[in-house]
């Protein structure tokens, strides 16, 4: 599948447009990739095993982490359920900010869900 790379102008953060057409924002992808590694390596899991439980190929997985690929909402439950963490705890520091009249977009911040909950997934 071609990806053409696009930039908003608005805040001049890269996304990438499918041939399909949908876009999706590169830093969403790789925040949700850093998110899921910790939680994968947390449960001491490997791709393989993981891939398994969540009724995915491993090189998904593997894509996923990578930020290559962004999970639709079916594979975002899949992927907590194997995991047994919450959704919240894969989409952590991932918010949409809408806009006034233009268009909105989404905000990527570090500080992570399970620090200030005092744990850590």
């Amino acid at each position: 599948m071609p990806i053409v790379w696009l930039t908003m102008n608005v805040r001049r953060q890269a996304v990438c447009m499918a041939a399909d057409g949908r876009i999706r924002s590169q830093e969403v992808a790789t925040k949700f990739g850093r998110n899921l590694y910790r939680c994968r390596r947390r449960a001491a899991m490997s791709q393989e095993e993981l891939g398994a439980l969540a009724s995915l190929h491993r090189t998904e997985i593997g894509m996923l982490e990578q930020g290559t690929r962004l999970a639709r909402v079916d594979t975002l439950m899949k992927l907590a359920g194997a995991l047994s963490v919450s959704p919240l705890e894969l989409l952590d520091g991932i918010h949409w900010v809408p806009g006034n009249s233009a268009a909105g977009g989404f905000s990527i911040t570090d500080r992570s869900l399970a620090r200030r909950r005092g744990n850590s997934c």
